[in-house]
């Protein structure tokens, strides 16, 4: 009996130094760990987030990437921190989710991890080199199947949504070409700038200022209606490739176990950012399409990843993905 009344006594004594600690945080600076490298959409929208959730924190939320093996070192990384909300990490369809179903993850994408709240989903644009000769999609497939031994394609990485919207790509327009893989989408946009590749599935936050730069070709976007930061180029559906669609989100999460008090403050530092006009409109501007709020709750983010773990696992396994 005298050790149950001790057990009691010490588990009432750390909820009331966890909910005093909920009640003074944040009270020195977050880290926020980007699991990609600088220059991808993933780095761009964390240092949005970061400066929104700064003012709404009254702390600093200092963006710290952490590279390598698509992600699963960053994502590791915040699965390990403590569970104190000064670490948190964002993450998106193939860091926390694709990567379940290539990489054997020493963590587990659901149960390690405590959701924070989505952000926002982004279509991708089918780029190519300056020099390619074609000039609109329909032309573009039939150069890449008459050239399929020739052509190369880039990527952000095994198992990054770049790469498997490049494979559903090649299995939809029935031909198979070189994959490179590179260790962002940064890398991948220089090369194709420099002609070194042919072809890219990327997203408008990193393609667009090529695109009006003139340094290369966008022929179609992967959605079912145009965007608005880019209204001159054309559906998949409009241009000649019907029905094919890839869209991706980013989210943010906390270290399993990190307080619920906790979790609610980074919730409404993250829904207080979404809904400032000026840097709402920035992600706009990325091309991103914002969550309703009622989907940007840490229940919602839950919910919606399980759901899309169910949808794409066995199509990343059917489609034979492996880690390299």
């Amino acid at each position: 009996m005298t050790k149950l009344i001790y057990a009691a006594a010490c588990a009432l004594a750390l909820q009331g130094i966890t909910s005093a600690n909920a009640q003074t945080y944040p009270s020195r600076p977050i880290t926020l760990i980007v699991p990609l490298a600088p220059g991808g959409s993933t780095d761009v929208i964390a240092r949005i987030m970061a400066e929104g959730m700064r003012a709404a924190l009254g702390q600093p939320v200092v963006v710290e990437n952490a590279t390598g093996a698509g992600g699963t070192i960053g994502v590791g990384r915040l699965a390990r921190s403590a569970p104190d909300g000064y670490t948190i990490g964002i993450g998106q369809w193939g860091t926390n989710m694709a990567n379940g179903a290539i990489y054997p993850l020493q963590y587990d994408l659901i149960k390690d991890f405590e959701p924070i709240g989505l952000i926002a989903s982004q279509p991708f644009l089918i780029v190519a080199r300056k020099t390619m000769p074609a000039n609109d999609l329909k032309d573009f497939l039939a150069w890449l199947k008459a050239n399929a031994d020739k052509v190369s394609q880039g990527n952000s990485g095994v198992g990054t949504p770049s790469h498997v919207a490049g494979i559903l790509f090649q299995n939809t327009i029935g031909a198979r070409f070189q994959m490179v893989p590179y260790r962002s989408a940064g890398l991948s946009m220089q090369d194709l700038v420099a002609g070194q590749i042919d072809v890219l599935l990327d997203t408008p936050a990193v393609s667009l200022s090529q695109v009006r730069s003139g340094n290369i070709k966008a022929y179609a976007v992967t959605a079912k209606t145009r965007i608005a930061a880019a209204p001159e180029i054309p559906t998949t559906d409009e241009a000649g490739l019907p029905g094919f669609y890839f869209s991706f989100w980013h989210a943010l999460w906390a270290p399993k176990g990190t307080p619920k008090e906790i979790v609610a403050k980074l919730n409404a530092a993250a829904m207080s950012t979404l809904a400032d006009p000026s840097l709402r409109q920035k992600l706009v501007d990325l091309s991103q399409e914002i969550y309703p709020r009622e989907q940007q709750a840490p229940e919602a983010l839950l919910a919606f990843h399980k759901a899309e773990i169910e949808k794409w696992w066995p199509i990343i396994k059917a489609a034979d993905i492996k880690a390299q």
